[in-house]
């Protein structure tokens, strides 16, 4: 296999993770919007968790393209 066509195929691969960071974004908020509909209460107080799952759901997502650009113009 040529260097070239593996660095696509793990640039690629990379990329994959910016797909499942958005999975993983979607699946906080919802996660968040089922707990404060059954305990609107408690909403408040789970707001900064809200975030912070957010924040690293997208920093995986962020980490992601970035080794895949790593990949495509450094490698």
């Amino acid at each position: 296999m040529d260097m070239e066509a593996a660095k696509m195929i793990g640039a690629g691969l990379a990329a994959v993770g910016a797909g499942l960071a958005a999975l993983g974004v979607g699946n906080v908020f919802a996660s968040f919007l089922e707990g404060a509909l059954r305990n609107p209460g408690a909403a408040d107080s789970q707001q900064g968790r809200l975030f912070i799952g957010f924040a690293a759901a997208e920093l995986l997502g962020l980490l992601a393209f970035l080794v895949a650009v790593i990949l495509v113009f450094v490698a």
